[in-house]
């Protein structure tokens, strides 16, 4: 089968080669998938570009695709199914070839009427806002009415970078929840959040290309009136971004972030800060992601889920250079680039 593998060269240089490999067997618990379409994400460059142990390898996780095979354990799954799957980040065998791994746990059925460059866009940035949420902040789940729970949520919640994929998803997942009011913050993408946030519930869209005191005015009047704001979620860790949170979060509110090593120096030491990581979807997270990736099926089937807008990057795997290197050089915004690579 046709493999990419991506090389970090000086600087955040890349070259991505396409070589020859075995096609994968699964281990009990695995899907052998032929790959339709990968997703990627900004990692799949920074890896290479930044990480040794990341360097020379096929860094893509977002998989869609058609069941090949099956390990002796999975019940849940056969041949011909249609599927999206997150495979298990930093493992040999990812998205960016023509067959991929898939874990049973982190995989989950298409609907017809969902293509499979719309299921790419979903499992890595989907499970990145639901693990965010509701296990880095603990916010209430769709089907949590804890009362208590429910009170300290009335203030609202923030999410900066509201047209990201992560941050786009966090909100579809906050209305699923009934958590409101949606406090966004986005830029060239307003108008795309315009259409996922609900203003009859005091869901607000905040511009960041106003400055950072319009930002931080604009946080606080979306809060609640007689509430506080205990929540944020940070889907872009730039800048003054978590600055610009913890000046209207409550001094013991709770901030999460998306960027592993950023520098969150000056932000109060009484706010709690959690760093998001999706790898642990296939780790210590693993039974919560079974869940959400099974509401995230019946999300799609029953329409109150839908995948992020995406662009087609030409010449499926031979285009991959291209549009990670685009990725690099912040060109996708408001859309997540996608790769076909296998025909049925």
């Amino acid at each position: 089968m046709k493999e990419a593998i991506v090389t970090g060269l000086e600087g955040d240089s890349l070259e991505v080669k396409i070589h020859e490999s075995p096609i994968p067997k699964p281990n009990s618990t695995q899907v052998l998938i032929k790959v339709m379409v990968s997703g990627s994400n900004p990692k799949d460059w920074k890896g290479p570009a930044r990480i040794p142990a990341q360097n020379n390898t096929n860094t893509g996780d977002d998989i869609a695709g058609v069941i090949e095979a099956v390990g002796s354990s999975v019940v849940e799954f056969r041949p011909g199914d249609r599927v999206a799957s997150l495979h298990k980040l930093k493992t040999p065998h990812g998205s960016y070839a023509e067959y991929a791994l898939g874990e049973e746990h982190s995989t989950f059925m298409l609907p017809k009427n969902v293509t499979f460059e719309e299921g790419a866009t979903i499992p890595l940035a989907a499970m990145t806002a639901a693990i965010g949420l509701f296990n880095s902040l603990a916010l209430p789940e769709p089907w949590c009415q804890h009362e208590t729970l429910r009170e300290q949520v009335k203030g609202g919640v923030v999410v900066y970078g509201a047209a990201s994929a992560v941050g786009s998803f966090a909100i579809k997942l906050l209305r699923k929840a009934d958590i409101h009011p949606i406090i966004t913050v986005a830029g060239k993408g307003i108008s795309f959040v315009e259409g996922l946030i609900d203003r009859n519930k005091g869901d607000v869209i905040i511009d960041y290309r106003e400055g950072d005191d319009a930002i931080i005015k604009g946080i606080k009047q979306g809060i609640r009136d007689g509430e506080s704001l205990r929540y944020a979620f940070d889907a872009v860790s730039q800048g003054t971004s978590y600055l610009n949170i913890s000046k209207a979060l409550k001094p013991d509110g709770a901030l999460t972030t998306v960027t592993p090593g950023h520098d969150f120096s000056g932000l109060p030491a009484s706010i709690r800060l959690v760093q998001t990581n999706v790898t642990m979807a296939h780790t210590t997270y693993k039974d919560f992601a079974t869940s959400w990736f099974r509401l995230f099926y019946y999300g799609l089937k029953d329409g109150w889920l839908k995948g992020h807008p995406y662009e087609v990057i030409p010449r499926g795997l031979e285009g991959l250079q291209h549009g990670l290197e685009s990725l690099r050089d912040g060109k996708a915004s408001g859309t997540k680039y996608v790769y076909r690579i296998g025909t049925m």
